[in-house]
């Protein structure tokens, strides 16, 4: 986010990991990351690495230490929940553990996502639903089961 122009992340930079990702998405997203190919700007990212089931985890980081003597310039982000901070992946890198606070203002952040949220040309989408004719929304409730 060091530009207004700069690009959100794209699909394959991106891995949100579950209790039911699989060691072969993990391995998949792995080979991305670490085997250099052209284009290698890419920034990549786990999400709730700590949900990874500990066979899948341990794998991951089998693959991860094969895997790291081909690219020394990658770039990856594993996020966690700190309240899982004990679970295997963050466990066995805690020697690289880094605790971020945000560099900008939230309103800058969020005039950075509205920007590449927002469609183009308001038309017959469903993004004529949400406030500004975002792409993306969130619906919450304090009531659980309300057909959100």
């Amino acid at each position: 986010m060091h530009s207004p122009e700069q690009p959100l992340p794209t699909f394959d930079e991106v891995l949100l990991c579950t209790p039911q990702t699989s060691e072969e998405q993990v391995g998949l997203f792995l080979r991305r990351c670490l085997i250099p190919c052209p284009g290698g700007d890419k920034i990549y990212t786990m999400l709730y690495a700590d949900e990874l089931s500990y066979d899948v985890s341990c794998r991951a980081e089998e693959l991860f230490q094969r895997l790291q003597g081909y690219n020394s310039s990658y770039r990856l982000i594993i996020l966690c929940n700190c309240e899982r901070e004990n679970s295997y992946l963050p466990s066995a890198f805690s020697h690289c553990k880094v605790h971020m606070i945000p560099q900008r203002p939230r309103a800058e952040m969020q005039q950075y996502l509205q920007r590449h949220f927002r469609v183009a040309q308001p038309c017959s989408s469903a993004a004529a639903v949400f406030k500004e004719h975002m792409c993306v929304g969130i619906v919450a409730s304090k009531r659980a089961g309300m057909g959100k």
